[in-house]
């Protein structure tokens, strides 16, 4: 016969054996979920925007990179210095999301992120991969699986950003995997484009040394990218790019000839600058841009509609450092006006840089999303009377 004294400890044993499962089944659910906590990286008054437009954190993310929306309103976010995809949700629509998911990890560089018919599709070095019904499970996605992995595995410019077109094909670049050359293989240093289902792999366009940002005019339909200039011919040369490329065959002049006029030292002897399309604009040298979205919302004043946001991502190792900023091309039908600051304040007056623009979207609202992959943030610019 058991003493009285068993049974009390028992139940003792039993209540903590349920609380710690009961624990445990917590973390596992939230696991996946980074609460959002205030910003307090730098002061946000120091990034200077026109008269009527404020800047606010949405949310933080961990090496913020590119950007897509899915069609639930969730906001997709890669990384390139580590290894996940996030998933940001902002539930009330108040401006500030509620919740960030890591949906994915353990990945090779997955700069760039794509959404269509309820997919989402990921850009590793060599690979594409995609999360079916992704935004019916953001707490319990399934692991991605393989589209197409037949892309070169060098990691010199080989993070991706990636994005489909109107014409439902998935265009990817390819960075020429060195500071100039010119590669046997003719992937390199171009925009290819496939199915979405990973077939029909073909180039787009050529002569493109690392574009980390491309998109289509909501008119037109005609491709719009940027474009990195090479390194090592001094400060203020040559000027990054902005490119317009309405058609499919198009050379945009790597390695031969650089910012539409300067031809290569080495590899642009017996060239003529003349025989490759010439940038829509220069941007400046060394400000390093990536991300690009015509303004579509409804926001902002009407001079806005239509026309280009580039994230800036600055220098790296010019004298005096350039960039950390995003600028804003103006156009007219297909010829770019005038190209000046929108938002800059990322690189202070001492030059200490407090953040790096990655990408923008466009928020259902009309507000700018801006990634940041340095502050490990992003912002939402929004526009009042």
């Amino acid at each position: 016969m058991r003493p009285k004294s068993f049974y009390p400890l028992v139940l003792f044993v039993v209540c903590i054996t349920l609380s710690c499962n009961s624990s445990k089944e917590k973390t596992a659910d939230t696991s996946s979920i980074t609460p959002q906590k205030p910003f307090t990286k730098f002061d946000l008054a120091k990034i200077k925007l026109p008269e009527g437009f404020s800047i606010s954190v949405y949310a933080e993310v961990p090496n913020a990179r590119s950007m897509c929306w899915g069609a639930n309103g969730t906001l997709f976010v890669g990384n390139r210095d580590e290894d996940n995809v996030y998933a940001v949700v902002d539930n009330n629509k108040d401006g500030v999301a509620d919740k960030v998911y890591k949906i994915a990890s353990g990945l090779n560089t997955p700069n760039g992120v794509a959404f269509r018919n309820g997919s989402l599709y990921i850009a590793e070095i060599n690979r594409i991969s995609r999360i079916d019904n992704i935004e019916s499970h953001l707490d319990n996605p399934s692991k991605p699986v393989t589209v197409f992995d037949k892309y070169p595995d060098k990691t010199h410019h080989g993070w991706k950003f990636i994005a489909f077109g109107p014409d439902g094909k998935l265009y990817v670049p390819v960075g020429a995997p060195c500071n100039v050359c010119n590669e046997s293989d003719s992937i390199f240093a171009t925009i290819t484009r496939i199915n979405p289902d990973g077939t029909g792999l073909e180039i787009f366009s050529k002569g493109i040394r690392n574009s980390v940002g491309f998109t289509w005019h909501p008119v037109t339909k005609e491709l719009w990218f940027t474009d990195n200039g090479r390194d090592m011919l001094g400060d203020d040369k040559p000027f990054c790019e902005l490119n317009y490329a309405p058609k499919k065959g198009m050379h945009f002049g790597f390695p031969f000839c650089h910012q539409g006029d300067i031809l290569d030292p080495d590899f642009g002897k017996g060239k003529n600058c003349a025989d490759f399309t010439p940038p829509a604009r220069k941007l400046g040298p060394h400000v390093a841009p990536l991300g690009l979205r015509f303004y579509t919302g409804k926001q902002f004043p009407e001079g806005y509609t239509n026309q280009i946001f580039i994230a800036e991502h600055g220098s790296w190792n010019r004298t005096k450092p350039i960039g950390y900023r995003i600028g804003i091309a103006t156009l007219n039908g297909n010829t770019v006006t005038d190209y000046k600051p929108f938002a800059e304040g990322w690189l202070d007056a001492d030059g200490k840089v407090l953040g790096r623009p990655v990408d923008v979207e466009i928020a259902p609202d009309g507000a700018l999303l801006v990634s940041d992959d340095f502050a490990g943030v992003i912002y939402r610019i929004s526009y009042k009377k």
